[in-house]
């Protein structure tokens, strides 16, 4: 029969061998334990020392590049966008302080920011995807020219036709300076568009908000991507950043030229830039924006572009260089010297066109 003695042997010799084990634990293995959590706490203090090294060398590195760009910008842009009308067209989230920036860039360059035009939440808002699209058809005078193409697709062409410029105005001039007739017929527009209506019809739809007076004026566009991280109302970052892709590249079929800007971020994962370029576009599109040097590089991009390359530049995925190699060219102004011993490149040849006459 076990009784309580038994039972009180069994505790004691129970707790006796734990205190055995704690005392043979932290007597015999102590050392060897306590110096190899020494030296892996070591190493991880050099590795961390070394990666803060490295990033304050990249950051220093940056910062002198940007300054560097600040210095070279002037010969750098020089006439790269003579005596074109930019529109700088905005997405939501879009950084205002970058939107600035391009705009002195573009002006650098010789361009003309003739007004801004900023895409609402609105308009990537599903509820209002029909209402968009036949926004766009009403606005048109032959609406049968958007058959086939998605809401976003038909306001992204709606919208380019009424910035862009008539066709026989390569000087960007703006609308004050061209009879509307006119414009209609050079572009292509049946005769009863009204650019500024329709841009008007978009914002009395709270789908865009005008600033300046781009309607009937613009070469080319700077449309600047949502800041990194940006989802619109808090819907799905890819569903919205698809709709904005499509009505971009819709956009530039009918603009002269247009450049995608964004930060580094937007060149990643759901980016905006990360999913246009994977559609390979037949615009340009640059990720270092919000740098000295990304907005140069952005300009000298748009100006490529005018000549249909299309680069993608910058240091995201899938990017054919840092910047454009060569660099375009000025552009020579309309009615400038064309007896200029063929040195400078006219408005509408590009400095591939160009070499092609050297040869």
């Amino acid at each position: 029969m076990i009784d309580f003695r038994y039972h009180l042997v069994s505790i004691i010799a129970v707790f006796l061998a734990l205190t055995v084990g704690i005392v043979l634990g932290t007597t015999m293995l102590q050392d060897p334990l306590l110096d190899t959590l020494r030296s892996e706490t070591a190493e991880l203090r050099g590795q961390t020392e070394d990666l803060r090294v490295e990033r304050d060398t990249a950051d220093r590195v940056n910062a002198g590049a940007d300054q560097m760009a600040e210095a070279l910008s002037a010969d750098m842009l020089e006439d790269r966008l003579a005596g074109l009308e930019v529109v700088l067209v905005l997405s939501p989230g879009a950084d205002a302080e970058t939107a600035d920036s391009l705009t002195s860039r573009v002006e650098q360059a010789g361009g003309t920011v003739a007004g801004r035009v900023e895409i609402a939440e609105e308009l990537l808002d599903d509820d209002n995807t029909d209402f968009a699209g036949e926004t766009a058809r009403q606005v048109l005078a032959d609406p049968d020219s958007l058959a086939g193409l998605d809401p976003y697709e038909k306001v992204g062409a709606a919208v380019g036709r009424a910035l862009a410029a008539p066709e026989e105005d390569t000087g960007g001039a703006g609308i004050d300076e061209v009879d509307t007739d006119e414009a209609e017929e050079a572009e292509g527009e049946p005769e009863g568009f009204d650019a500024e209506a329709a841009l008007t019809a978009f914002a009395d739809g709270g789908l865009l908000t005008v600033d300046g007076s781009p309607a009937a004026s613009a070469d080319a566009a700077v449309v600047l991507a949502p800041a990194a991280g940006y989802s619109p109302s808090g819907d799905d970052r890819k569903a919205a950043n698809t709709a904005l892709a499509a009505l971009v590249s819709s956009l530039h079929g009918e603009l002269g030229g247009l450049v995608l800007a964004g930060d580094v971020p937007s060149a990643r994962g759901d980016g905006l830039l990360a999913l246009a370029r994977a559609g390979k576009p037949g615009f340009a599109t640059a990720d270092l924006s919000g740098r000295p040097m990304g907005d140069v590089v952005a300009v000298l991009a748009l100006a490529e572009d005018m000549d249909g390359a299309g680069g993608a530049y910058g240091i995201g995925d899938g990017v054919g260089g840092f910047l454009p190699d060569p660099l375009p060219g000025p552009r020579e102004e309309p009615g400038g010297d064309d007896e200029d011993d063929g040195a400078a490149v006219k408005a509408s040849d590009g400095p591939r066109d160009a070499a092609r006459g050297e040869e």
